[in-house]
């Protein structure tokens, strides 16, 4: 059930974001970093109902790796839009 409100609130947050308008690929990288941070939530909740504490640490592990390089593909989208204005002038 968690699982469902959080998919359902990250797509909530997509479409307010989409609603705002703007760049494209600042879109495309917000939409990254919202699925990334989907999954490491998934896994988290996975981690709570773990049945001894190594699992729970790895799938916590996992989720904050998720998590970080959601965040570095979204920079790199950002940056490579960054780029590309400033080849343009």
């Amino acid at each position: 059930m968690k699982t469902y409100l959080k998919a359902a609130l990250a797509g909530a947050g997509l479409i307010a974001l989409a609603a705002c308008g703007g760049n494209a690929d600042d879109r495309a990288a917000d939409n990254v970093e919202a699925a990334a941070d989907a999954r490491a939530d998934n896994l988290e909740d996975q981690a709570d109902m773990a049945p001894n504490e190594t699992m729970e640490d790895a799938l916590e592990q996992q989720a904050d790796n998720v998590r970080e390089a959601g965040e570095e593909k979204a920079d790199a989208i950002d940056d490579n839009d960054d780029a590309r204005l400033e080849n343009a002038n």
